[in-house]
């Protein structure tokens, strides 16, 4: 399966322990969602359709209602690289 330049980018992130937060509106619909590094920096670029699409390839999920983490399948998306530059 190919991902784009950006989900790899977030995949590279959530792997060196970065963590995706949602925000959720009264009626648990999702609201907003952040990207935040391990240093706890929001993530620019980050929205809805790409939180899904992530979501839909199971590359991200959520235990016992936490953050969001990088999965098995988006350990294997994701091309390894030496430095996430």
């Amino acid at each position: 399966m190919d991902i784009s330049r950006l989900e790899q980018r977030i995949l590279h992130l959530l792997a060196q322990g970065g963590r995706i937060e949602i925000e959720k509106d009264d009626d648990q619909k999702i609201e907003a969602v952040y990207c935040l590094t391990r240093e706890g920096w929001r993530y620019p670029g980050f929205d809805i359709a790409l939180f899904r699409k992530l979501k839909r390839k199971k590359a991200v999920a959520s235990s016992n209602g936490g953050p969001y983490r990088i999965t098995r399948e988006g350990l294997r998306l994701v091309r390894s690289q030496l430095d996430n530059r």
